[in-house]
């Protein structure tokens, strides 16, 4: 037959199980943390300019004002933290979502670099557009570039949107129990 080229056997089929070549599909993928939602939301890094923008947007997701927590909050990522990974998420020309986060060197007789999830919020207006999607790829990347390894987060157990939305993020619960122990008495 002329005209006609045949690869090597090398180039097109592997010899044997475990070759380089052969594609494991068994594998787990490779981390995809949502490039779509990162790549169509502009995220920043958090700004002490941002605070009132976070304060009002927590509160119309709690209906409660929590700016001394959120002033603390802020202060702590931008001044007292030696690596700054919270973000704010950007639409419309102004600030729609936010993620506050902090890398710990070890905690509770650990030595790991772990990344602690603080709070997450995205207006109400904007729900259901990929703008926590996005501020939490990108955390992950940034996070990976870091090197951490694992991202924790405590939650309300009654707080079921929150869980839902975590759960389609990937996260588990934690083989760790966390325990209170009220010091005052809880006046019911």
């Amino acid at each position: 037959m002329q005209g006609r080229t045949t690869r090597p056997r090398s180039a097109a089929i592997p010899r044997r199980v475990g070759e380089a070549a052969e594609v494991n599909y068994g594998k787990p993928a490779a981390p995809d943390f949502g490039p779509l939602a990162r790549d169509r939301i502009p995220v920043r890094a958090m700004i002490e300019g941002d605070v009132r923008a976070l304060i009002e947007i927590d509160r119309r997701i709690t209906g409660r004002d929590r700016t001394a927590y959120f002033r603390a909050k802020l202060d702590e990522a931008l001044h007292e933290s030696d690596v700054r990974i919270s973000l704010v998420a950007e639409q419309d020309g102004g600030a729609v979502g936010f993620i506050m986060a902090r890398v710990d060197f070890g905690e509770f007789g650990r030595v790991e670099a772990v990344a602690v999830l603080d709070t997450i919020g995205v207006d109400p207006d904007y729900r259901d557009q990929g703008i926590g999607r996005a501020l939490l790829s990108q955390l992950l990347i940034n996070l990976m570039t870091l090197r951490v390894e694992r991202l924790r987060t405590e939650v309300d157990w009654r707080e079921g949107e929150l869980l839902a939305y975590l759960d389609r993020c990937g996260f588990l619960p934690a083989h760790m129990l966390s325990f209170d122990c009220a010091i005052v008495p809880n006046e019911a």
